[in-house]
């Protein structure tokens, strides 16, 4: 039995061949045997073949003895709102986010919307699918549950509508499920959305949904200068992520947005804890300690940034990689608030989106991530942290490798899954210092590449 669909924090695999219904049905009789969950949500993206997975996978729950509530078409953050918001044991999302059309997968949460991963139960439950089954003495029930409403009204709730002013907004949904819960939200707003690619259509008539590639952003950008929109906002497949622009239709790095987000969210809740990966820091901790937070590093990865906010009680996380975490909701990462928080933003500020982002650039300039491949990352790595540690003013291994200096700091990290390193490089309000080492460093790692 090919397994190789289960990855570290969830599942991913081409269909038939490493996902097809049969082993959905597994699936969903591994997880309530695993979990002891009694109560499960179930929701599937728009992926043509999401809905019959899903069925598949309700059917192995039910004959496990667990009861199945359908959500229906929707993106992960309902899993996570609804498993949390009604109490229940667990909950299932089907959905393969940005990989190819002819894939797909699966997303875990346990009560309280906590994931699901290798190192609690993922891989028992992987495990347990070789085995042999018996049907559960008393069947579960199935029943569809409409969340949206609760969905929506606990969105709204993020953001003071009397401060919400009229604002041109571009959407692109990429043909996943965003636009779906913008039809709901405009009922409410005064925003002017401006849709592309918005119908919800598994075929991906215009691409896989992936706005971090280059070559996805052009629609957006294109739409927001077209209509001089205030802002510009991207999607991923199943909305986890949100991308922003703006109006000028520049791309703005996820960096920039973990700062803005958590100065938005601290002005609402007063001082409180945010938590951030490491790759670049130095603006994130700036903003939240001028918002009187504090901030705090974890390691990359949604499980990681989710433990480590239930342990300090953050009211936020980010990541640069565009997941936004967020205390209210479960700690889990949503794509809908994050855009709510700086649309308000705008309203109240009443300047342009560039203004909020120029200064910050330029405070802290940042090379973003650049990927390299790399035959010994390991070795790689070490050598550089020889060469560059000496004189350092600290060297941090929460992920990866980090080493700072007074006005310039980097993080080198493994990927998980392939032979690439990741570098980021950032300065203090020193844009030629941080070209400068990125370039050094890129060469150093080339050269020891061999």
């Amino acid at each position: 039995m090919d397994l190789s669909c289960f990855k570290a924090y969830d599942l991913r695999g081409s269909v038939p061949e490493q996902l097809n219904p049969a082993l959905a049905e597994r699936i969903g009789r591994a997880y309530v045997e695993i979990t002891g969950a009694k109560k499960v949500i179930v929701g599937y993206d728009i992926r043509l073949s999401s809905q019959e997975i899903t069925e598949a996978l309700s059917s192995g729950l039910m004959a496990a003895g667990a009861d199945v509530f359908d959500i229906g078409l929707c993106g992960t953050e309902y899993v996570y709102f609804a498993t949390s918001h009604y109490g229940m044991d667990g909950g299932i999302m089907v959905t393969a986010s940005h990989n190819p059309k002819n894939h797909n997968g699966m997303k875990m949460v346990g009560p309280e919307s906590r994931p699901i991963s290798s190192d609690n139960g993922l891989n028992d439950i992987r495990d347990r699918v070789r085995e042999p089954f018996s049907d559960a003495p008393v069947q579960g029930r199935y029943e569809a549950l409409e969340v949206t409403s609760a969905y929506i009204d606990h969105l709204l709730g993020y953001i003071d509508a009397s401060a919400l002013a009229p604002i041109k907004i571009v959407v692109n949904a990429g043909n996943g499920g965003a636009g779906l819960v913008i039809d709901q939200l405009e009922k409410h707003l005064p925003f002017e959305f401006i849709k592309v690619h918005h119908q919800p259509d598994g075929n991906f008539p215009n691409g896989v949904p992936n706005p971090i590639l280059e070559e996805n952003r052009e629609a957006t950008a294109n739409a927001v200068i077209e209509h001089g929109a205030a802002m510009g906002i991207a999607w991923d497949g199943d909305y986890d992520r949100c991308f922003f622009f703006d109006e000028n239709g520049r791309f703005i790095e996820g960096y920039y947005i973990v700062g803005l987000l958590a100065d938005q969210f601290l002005r609402k809740t007063g001082p409180g804890n945010v938590i951030h990966d490491p790759r670049l820091i130095w603006n994130t901790q700036d903003l939240v300690k001028a918002a009187g937070g504090e901030a705090i590093e974890s390691k990359t990865g949604h499980a990681f940034i989710k433990q480590r906010m239930r342990d300090e009680d953050a009211v936020y996380g980010g990541e640069m990689s565009a997941h936004h975490y967020f205390r209210d909701f479960a700690y889990c990462d949503s794509g809908m608030i994050p855009w709510l928080l700086l649309a308000e933003r705008l309203c109240q500020s009443g300047k342009p989106f560039s203004s909020l982002i120029d200064a910050r650039i330029e405070a802290y300039p940042a090379s973003g991530e650049i990927n390299r491949t790399i035959n010994d990352p390991a070795k790689v790595i070490a050598a550089i942290e020889e060469k560059y540690s000496h004189g350092a003013k600290s060297v941090s291994y929460v992920d990866g490798l980090s080493i700072e200096f007074d006005n310039w700091r980097f993080n080198l990290r493994m990927s998980n899954t392939e032979p690439v390193v990741r570098l980021n490089v950032e300065s203090r309000a020193d844009i030629p210092l941080m070209k400068e080492k990125t370039e050094e460093l890129l060469a150093e790692m080339e050269q020891l590449n061999g």
